[in-house]
């Protein structure tokens, strides 16, 4: 016997019921993102290992470990499947010019990989929703980032998400902190654990961000960076504060939000909930100023986000949401050569007036086929046997509500299902 393959672990099929929840979601954030005047971009899932090596930075936990990488074997060309989409999206504004017709606001969604051990929320496939706007400086566009995460919480019914806030300043500013916590946490080197130890004159900021417990009382009291903001990054991150008051939206700052890619600077936040066990946050982005330039674009300031669809259908799901499985409006049921021939017809001419028609294929009786039309949730049935199709006709019968069988001329099927449908629908709303 053949042996059957099977999945990459950590990379997972979505079957049907759980697709349709998907794209429910996904009809979701499209209008929400419409109504902020984002638009849709596509890039490949493959790019030049060299792109997140520059963007990401090198001593990061994703280009040290997760990246899938590989080496083209027809050309010798380094690649990788995306870790994240930024940089991928700041490399496809810059190679077709996008900022030279003025700023962009950008969203993508799609597969993202990254080689961690798989456990609930967090996947070697994963799914993200990226939103990017390219060519504004301002505080407004990281408030609008914010406040629109926030109303699509609102939307989505979600429940316990609150947002963290800090700023990492400029690139001057970072450097004067990292010499003060390079050397606070030079002082403490021995309680250090291994990846503290790696990262100390490598990437500092990193080591607030640890998850061991045993480190949390010295990173409490570790230099704050927000000591070492000048004015105008005061100014920007206050600005950014005044606007989400304005909204209402309550925030905490936390000064040992650093976030894991090295592009980032002056804003950053997270949308974090505790109903997700270890994988908490369901959103995260900033501002990321420097990275146009830093991949061979003329300079430009640039904001965004992301947030991960299995983490955020999974807390929709814990707040209550749901999604109506997808229903045909009328199924087709025939027996005998001439009424599948009819059939074809009567749906194809159905499909073209916008209705939803599930054919019966497969053969059977009438007795199984009703059933099968029962089951699939229409509310409709069109019966064809070969006395129907002698004559052009059609049966019509309602599957979910009273009335009998009637016949119908093909030519006013649309009409009689469309009286069917608008029937049922008013009884449903208790206005009959």
């Amino acid at each position: 016997m053949i042996q059957a393959l099977q999945a990459v672990r950590g990379m997972n099929d979505i079957l049907p019921d759980e697709a349709e929840a998907w794209e429910h979601f996904e009809d979701i954030v499209r209008d929400w993102l419409r109504s902020y005047g984002y638009r849709p971009i596509r890039m490949p899932i493959v790019e030049p290992t060299p792109l997140f090596k520059r963007a990401i930075g090198e001593v990061t936990d994703i280009v040290e470990k997760e990246m899938y990488s590989f080496e083209d074997a027809l050309n010798g060309e380094q690649l990788t499947l995306r870790p994240e989409g930024t940089a991928s999206c700041v490399r496809a504004a810059i190679q077709h010019k996008m900022l030279s017709a003025g700023a962009q606001r950008l969203y993508y969604h799609g597969p993202m990989f990254r080689h961690e051990r798989p456990q609930k929320g967090r996947y070697r496939q994963f799914h993200q929703i990226g939103v990017e706007a390219l060519g504004f400086d301002g505080p407004d566009i990281d408030a609008e980032h914010i406040l629109m995460c926030a109303r699509l919480w609102d939307d989505l019914g979600l429940e316990d998400v609150r947002l963290e806030l800090n700023s990492l300043g400029s690139s001057d500013e970072r450097a004067r902190h990292r010499a003060e916590l390079v050397a606070y946490l030079e002082g403490h080197r021995e309680r250090l654990d291994d990846d503290g130890k790696r990262r100390l004159h490598t990437n500092p900021l990193r080591i607030l961000d640890t998850k061991n417990p045993e480190l949390q009382d010295l990173v409490d009291n570790a230099p704050k960076l927000l000591d070492f903001l000048g004015e105008d990054s005061l100014k920007h991150f206050n600005g950014v504060q005044v606007l989400l008051k304005d909204a209402g939206v309550p925030y905490r700052i936390n000064h040992r939000l650093v976030r894991g890619l090295d592009y980032y600077n002056r804003t950053v936040f997270e949308w974090v909930t505790t109903r997700l066990g270890a994988q908490g946050t369901v959103c995260a982005g900033g501002r990321y100023d420097g990275l146009v330039e830093q991949l061979g674009g003329r300079p430009a300031p640039a904001a965004g986000f992301a947030m991960g669809i299995e983490r955020l259908l999974a807390l929709w799901r814990e707040s209550g949401g749901e999604a109506e499985p997808a229903q045909p409006d009328v199924y087709v049921v025939h027996l005998g050569e001439q009424a599948q021939r009819l059939a074809f017809r009567a749906a194809e001419a159905l499909r073209g007036h916008g209705f939803a028609v599930l054919t019966h294929c497969g053969g059977g009786s009438f007795k199984s086929q009703m059933k099968k039309a029962d089951a699939s949730g229409a509310p409709v049935a069109v019966v064809i046997g070969d006395d129907e199709a002698a004559t052009g006709e059609v049966g019509l019968k309602p599957l979910r509500g009273p009335g009998g069988q009637q016949r119908v001329a093909l030519d006013g099927l649309a009409n009689a299902v469309a009286e069917c449908l608008f029937t049922e629908n008013e009884e449903e709303d208790g206005s009959l």
